[in-house]
């Protein structure tokens, strides 16, 4: 089990119920939006607001706790931040799978910064598609 107290303070927060909490909700989770999040802490802690989780949600974004993974015409998930990797989306459903970073396309990233005089801070790849679940769906209809 990781230790959320320790990541937060990592980070420069507060290791409040809520944050720890919304942290274990996402981690269980690996990949949620903030309705997701919601609904999942309010099992546990019914008088948090939705108010409360988005906020702590977008300030660990901010100290780099969580990471936001942008879906295409739907809300984004959320995830702890991780070594990096990049991301299979499916524009059907939303599902987001995680796939590692290979040296070389980390490299490839790396020499465009480069050559484009960029200082490159952090690195997040998308790939957008449908996911073998909705294709099969389709083709089953």
């Amino acid at each position: 089990m990781k230790n959320y107290a320790e990541i937060l303070k990592e980070h420069g927060l507060k290791a409040t119920f809520q944050r720890m909490t919304i942290l274990a909700a996402i981690d269980r989770m690996g990949h949620a939006n903030v309705d997701e999040i919601y609904e999942e802490v309010r099992q546990s802690h019914p008088t948090l607001s939705l108010a409360t989780v988005y906020k702590n949600i977008v300030t660990m974004v901010e100290q780099g706790v969580l990471v936001e993974v942008p879906i295409v015409g739907k809300k984004s998930k959320y995830e702890l931040k991780k070594k990096e990797h990049l991301h299979l989306i499916c524009t059907e459903c939303g599902s987001v799978r995680d796939q590692a970073l290979d040296e070389i396309l980390s490299e490839d990233t790396d020499k465009v910064a480069w050559d484009s005089s960029f200082e490159l801070k952090e690195r997040q790849l998308n790939l957008y598609g449908i996911c073998s679940d909705c294709r099969n769906k389709q083709a089953s209809a």
